[in-house]
């Protein structure tokens, strides 16, 4: 951890406060405005503090929600979903082009819409369908990455676009940097909108960016902290959703990108404000009842709300996460659990399960669904710091 600097996590339930080797969490009272509510239990800390030594993560503000439109499965909407989910972003859906015409309209304001498709050879990509669906979706902002051919005419098109780089190259190669420089602002942009976040500016000069932003520039540093050998799985249960980061090795999507882990969110299997779609994903799973027998309890779990049935809900939420990536679950990517070394687990759940606990349910998925009685070693920040590795970090 950087010494002589304040390191400060806003999430959905806690801020998570870190000053040289100690970093503690505080509850936060939702009847307070964040800003209020954090300088209230911290100013001892942060009046100690320049504005340019105070570093600020957030997902306290749900992050930028994303449509994305892409012409391939295969790479622009591959390519644009990996570059969104690693920039920290919540992907609302994703649409091909070709199915535009039968893809249900978002009831929900749409934070941005990002197009993508083609290389810069190809133009007339794009016809009359395109618009005609924008003008049905309520959106803030959207943002065209695909070919450079096609890009005067859909300024042309659609109001306030934003054209920028095109994401594949002539290689089918992804480019990267320019949409994640995007969002990345654009998070900032909408942060410096909520009320109740942009006060937070008064206290660093720094940018704020997204949680998951920092978690993912933190993994290539890990091993300086944790006993994690690649290749790995990050897993972060929160109190919304559940993040998944994990090596590229483990995958079987042949992405060429300068990044070596990628990120991928399950929106509904939060143990808190997904509480109810998390056990719904428990019941409809063929093992859960095979999983709450070893586990030593029954169905009527789901209707308890105490100690035990949160402990039992964040073991169920770890099987299911395992499970949605594995070979057996064809909806999600596939990562290769075989060769698995280690998973790492942070967020809130390392507070409530121990480590025999979570030994125990990887343990059970690897006899159950990989039927290897070997399964990879198991780490948890317990103290729940390692995105402070990354947060300083340009």
């Amino acid at each position: 951890m950087v010494e002589n600097k304040l390191l400060i996590d806003i999430g959905s339930t806690y801020f998570k406060v870190a000053t040289n080797n100690n970093v503690e969490q505080y509850f936060r009272d939702f009847n307070k405005d964040i800003y209020d509510d954090l300088v209230h239990k911290c100013s001892s800390k942060i009046e100690g503090f320049k504005k340019d030594e105070v570093f600020i993560c957030s997902s306290a503000n749900g992050g930028l929600s994303t449509l994305i439109i892409g012409i391939t499965n295969s790479f622009s909407l591959k390519f644009a979903t990996n570059i969104a989910f690693n920039s920290g972003i919540n992907i609302i859906d994703t649409v091909l082009y070709q199915d535009l015409n039968k893809a249900s309209v978002p009831s929900d304001l749409i934070d941005v819409v990002i197009i993508v498709g083609g290389i810069n050879s190809v133009k007339d990509i794009f016809k009359d369908d395109l618009f005609e669906y924008l003008n049905n979706i309520n959106y803030s902002n959207v943002v065209f990455a695909g070919s450079s051919l096609d890009s005067e005419y859909l300024n042309s098109k659609i109001e306030n676009l934003n054209v920028i780089d095109n994401i594949i190259n002539n290689k089918l190669h992804v480019v990267e940097e320019p949409l994640k420089e995007y969002l990345t602002n654009l998070y900032q942009s909408d942060i410096m909108g909520k009320e109740d976040i942009k006060h937070l500016y008064s206290l660093t000069s720094n940018q704020i960016y997204s949680t998951p932003y920092i978690v993912n520039k933190t993994l290539p540093m890990i091993d300086s902290k944790f006993a994690a050998v690649n290749p790995f799985i990050l897993i972060d249960i929160g109190g919304a959703t559940t993040d998944i980061h994990y090596s590229k090795d483990l995958s079987y999507d042949n992405i060429v990108t300068e990044n070596e882990y990628d990120r991928l969110v399950f929106k509904k299997l939060g143990v808190f404000k997904s509480r109810e779609s998390l056990i719904f994903a428990a019941k409809n799973n063929e093992f859960v009842y095979e999983l709450l027998a070893h586990l030593k309890v029954t169905e009527n779990i789901f209707n308890e709300d105490n100690e035990k049935s949160l402990r039992i809900l964040m073991q169920l939420a770890i099987f299911l996460v395992l499970y949605k990536v594995s070979e057996v679950h064809p909806l999600y990517i596939k990562l290769k659990l075989d060769l698995l070394k280690s998973v790492v687990l942070t967020g809130g759940i390392t507070k409530v399960l121990t480590f025999d606990e979570v030994e125990d349910i990887i343990a059970f998925f690897y006899k159950k669904i990989l039927n290897s009685e070997v399964y990879p070693s198991i780490v948890l920040d317990s103290n729940y710091d390692i995105w402070t590795l990354g947060i300083t970090k340009k």
